[in-house]
């Protein structure tokens, strides 16, 4: 958890990207929105974010978003996706199977 901090990024002697497509809670949402501004992070793709929950639809459930949030949805360097980093063509067949075994089982 929180590994990608301020003492992480600014460990760098130059400037990177950022790509996180694993836990969203690896990183600080406030570090990595500093990093943007400040030029030492160059930009970002997320497929996870901090504050992830099981839906995207119910994020913030009191309507206010976070303003390092906020920077990211707007920055025109940082690529958000909705957590389908691992989504492929062949686990696409495989979940397609395992649901259509389950109705066969359930009809049995």
């Amino acid at each position: 958890n929180r590994m990608v901090n301020s003492d992480f990024i600014n460990a760098f002697s130059k400037p990177f990207w950022l790509i996180n497509t694993a836990r969203g809670k690896s990183v600080v949402t406030q570090d990595l929105a500093d990093a943007l501004k400040s030029g030492k992070v160059l930009g970002a793709g997320l497929d996870v974010l901090e504050y992830e929950k099981s839906s995207f639809e119910h994020l913030f459930t009191d309507d206010a978003i976070p303003e390092a949030f906020q920077y990211l949805l707007d920055a025109q360097n940082v690529l958000l996706t909705p957590h389908i980093a691992g989504w492929t063509f062949e686990s696409h067949e495989k979940l397609a199977q395992v649901i259509a075994d389950k109705i066969i089982q359930l009809y049995k």
